[in-house]
């Protein structure tokens, strides 16, 4: 079978990727497992250290340029894993870039999708962003999207695309919305959130880090092993696990970002802690206050989804995945 992964390049679709390769195979359109034969990476550009794996293929190239996403997605596509998009912040600064990519790319990809031999299974990055104004205090399966960013907003038609085109046959859909992934390794990107990663990433690599949030701001998180799980779990739910709800709040913990720095403290020592300086920036301040913190989900647990345990347990994962020498 043949699995497309859009973002490829990046951080999350290049660590699927692995995973994919490493499972060696996939539910199929028709649900029972067949061996993976060829994994094409769309982005725009790629880690230097590519697998050398004769099943793996990359793409540079455009997501909101129609004759490349219809040089990818062929028509023997069984499955596609939707990740490309303009983060956050970027996506509020530059409004036509956000919807050229997050909302015109996602739109040619599945119109690309329908000329598939057979209906393939869609996994969708969405986001907690989703959320916003006037929330309660801890978010459920039955509270509606309201989303007060661009891309938000982008992420939120997303889903309805996916759902419709779900309903109507085309694809077999489902959406997950992300909490906020930390650790990130490599350097900050243009997410309004970018500063969850960095705030532990650049102590413990020795460098200084600026916050512009409050300390007693909270973060709703996932790791990246977890959310990679969690990309592979929804892909081999069948469709029936899903009915006509295409969309689920994937489960995570909620810390403030003081309990972030103290449990880096525990771990790593008092100097890893001092690289951190209280930098207030208003404009990440006033879009992160939009976002959710607190979420109850008993739709995702049910299915089988996973949270991770506490915090210390993302961090110590963070330094042993990546190797890091603390210093």
């Amino acid at each position: 079978m043949k699995i497309v992964i859009t973002g490829g390049g990046g951080f999350l679709g290049f660590k699927l990727a692995k995973a994919l390769l490493a499972r060696a195979q996939l539910a199929g359109p028709d649900g029972k497992p067949q061996p993976i034969s060829k994994l094409v990476l769309l982005d725009k550009a790629f880690p230097t250290y590519l697998p050398a794996d004769a099943r793996l293929e990359t793409v540079a190239g455009d997501i909101a340029d129609a004759a490349t996403v219809a040089r990818v997605v062929t028509a023997d596509t069984a499955s596609l894993f939707h990740l490309a998009a303009v983060v956050s912040g970027a996506a509020e600064a530059d409004f036509d870039l956000g919807m050229r990519v997050n909302f015109e790319g996602t739109r040619l990809l599945l119109a690309q999708l329908r000329a598939c031999a057979s209906p393939p299974r869609v996994v969708f990055a969405s986001s907690v962003a989703a959320f916003g104004g006037e929330l309660p205090a801890l978010l459920d399966d039955t509270t509606l999207a309201n989303p007060q960013t661009s891309y938000g907003t982008q992420k939120v038609i997303g889903e309805h695309l996916i759902a419709d085109y779900s309903r109507k046959g085309f694809i077999d859909g489902r959406s997950l919305r992300l909490p906020t992934i930390v650790v990130r390794p490599g350097r900050p990107n243009a997410a309004a959130s970018s500063f969850a990663s960095s705030i532990l990433r650049e102590p413990l690599n020795g460098v200084v880090s600026d916050c512009p949030v409050a300390p007693e701001t909270g973060v709703f998180l996932l790791s990246p092993r977890r959310v990679t799980e969690a990309f592979l779990h929804a892909h081999e739910l069948p469709a029936v696990a899903w009915g006509a709800r295409r969309v689920i709040n994937l489960p995570g913990i909620t810390v403030s970002v003081a309990e972030m720095i103290a449990a880096m403290g525990r771990i790593a020592g008092e100097q890893v802690v001092r690289r951190v300086r209280w930098t207030p920036d208003d404009r990440i301040r006033v879009i992160v206050r939009t976002w959710p913190a607190r979420f109850a989900t008993p739709r995702a647990l049910g299915l089988g989804f996973r949270h991770d345990p506490d915090i210390e347990t993302v961090i110590r994962d963070y330094i042993a995945d990546e190797n890091i020498k603390t210093v």
